[in-house]
């Protein structure tokens, strides 16, 4: 983390990659929520085992038709909104405010959210007011159907209390592309089947680490030639 106000204090420029890695986060979003409603990697699994010879394996849950929640409708929450909508989901959020700009179903609770969705995505950005915003009462209010989605930051989810629901029965499932002291993931979820986890590679594709070079070096020429700077934070 960089600490923005000494930054500040000091006369540091500070500039960051947004938009660049929007699309890749979002699509391995709902990469995630395909994983665990249709068991892909369990399925990978039971067919290198082997064990296909043996017997078929059981049914997965349909994503397309399904509530989706979004924590957080900023630019990477509406790309996962779209994408979800493309699956003919029905797509309501949470967020400081509601967004006149779309017509999605506002929720000022983000457990009134939780209880009205049965997939639940957390895309917003980490502060003090949304460290731990997923707790035991919104992980009970989405329920033992419900499916949590992690794509923001690890903290941003109460780790010990999303192993005890999963571990439970209260939670339906989970994925996972942060944790909360990474690299250093919870024993517990190595072993369940219904959780999918990821080295947080959200946005790690080719395409997008080469356009996030691109925008720091086109941010240090403007520095260095005295132009503003395209992206700055301060």
């Amino acid at each position: 983390m960089i600490d923005l106000r000494k930054c500040q204090e000091k006369g540091i420029r500070v500039t960051n990659t947004p938009d660049v890695l929007t699309d890749d986060v979002a699509d391995a979003a709902i990469g995630l929520v395909l994983a665990v409603t249709r068991r892909v990697c369990e399925c990978d699994r039971f067919v290198r085992s082997g064990l296909w010879k043996k017997w078929d394996f059981g049914l997965g849950t349909k994503f397309s038709g399904k509530s989706v929640g979004i924590v957080g409708l900023g630019r990477i929450g509406s790309a996962i909104a779209k994408r979800a909508q493309a699956f003919g989901c029905i797509i309501s959020y949470y967020s400081r405010s509601e967004k006149p700009e779309t017509n999605y179903k506002y929720y000022s609770s983000i457990i009134d959210l939780a209880a009205n969705c049965q997939i639940l995505i957390v895309a917003c950005a980490l502060t003090e007011e949304t460290h731990h915003i997923v707790n035991r009462e919104v992980i009970d209010a989405l329920g033992p159907k419900g499916i949590l989605i992690n794509i923001g930051r690890g903290p941003h989810i109460d780790e010990p209390e999303l192993v005890s629901a999963l571990l439970e029965g209260r939670l339906g499932g989970a994925g996972l592309d942060v944790f909360e002291n990474e690299p250093e993931v919870p024993e517990q979820l190595l072993a369940l089947e219904n959780v999918v986890l990821l080295p947080h590679v959200g946005s790690d594709t080719v395409e997008t680490s080469e356009a996030m070079a691109d925008l720091v070096i086109k941010n240090l020429e403007a520095h260095f030639l005295k132009k503003p700077l395209l992206t700055p934070v301060i």
